[in-house]
């Protein structure tokens, strides 16, 4: 099969993130806004081109005050820095259905690279006959190289907000005629 142009059906898709809070839990969140641009062969991603991206207001972790503080110049900037962006740049095939997806991430005006580990979950036709295909994939970032430094100490030591933000990823994808 030759590469194809797939977009994303984002009500049967998600973008999610997980950091450590006061070194003890985790706040989890979602990306409800995001697109992609896909231009590949399911069955062998490794010379696919992928791009997506992040609508950063879209932010959910189901506390309104959190999200707002999310997206103001303590973090996101989101009125400045609107988007993350995410290039793939190299696809190595570690296994028969898994990828190391290794892309440029831009966010707040900084790139850097990101590996993600991506699976491809199959492909089928809908009930209505379109060929649909499926991914999924876990990665994970510092967010103090992309800027996103503000932090609080704790009384008893340690800090509010984690540095590593695990980041996962569920895509059902709709082959484009």
């Amino acid at each position: 099969m030759s590469k194809v142009k797939w977009t994303v059906d984002a009500g049967h898709s998600m973008l999610e993130f997980s950091v450590k809070h006061m070194m003890i839990s985790r706040v989890k969140g979602v990306f409800n806004d995001f697109e992609a641009n896909i231009l590949a062969d399911p069955q062998d991603l490794t010379d696919a081109e992928i791009e997506f991206t992040v609508d950063l207001g879209s932010i959910d972790t189901r506390k309104k005050d959190r999200d707002d503080h999310l997206r103001s110049a303590d973090f996101f900037d989101v009125e400045n820095h609107p988007q993350m962006n995410f290039k793939a740049t190299d696809i190595q095939k570690t296994s028969e259905n898994e990828y190391d997806v290794t892309g440029d991430m831009t966010i707040r005006g900084t790139t850097k690279p990101v590996t993600f580990n991506m699976t491809f979950e199959g492909q089928h036709k809908d009930p209505w006959g379109n060929e649909v295909a499926g991914f999924s994939g876990h990665g994970k970032l510092n967010r103090k190289e992309f800027g996103l430094t503000w932090n609080a100490t704790l009384e008893t030591g340690g800090v509010l907000v984690g540095e590593d933000i695990n980041i996962n990823i569920e895509i059902e994808a709709h082959k484009q005629s």
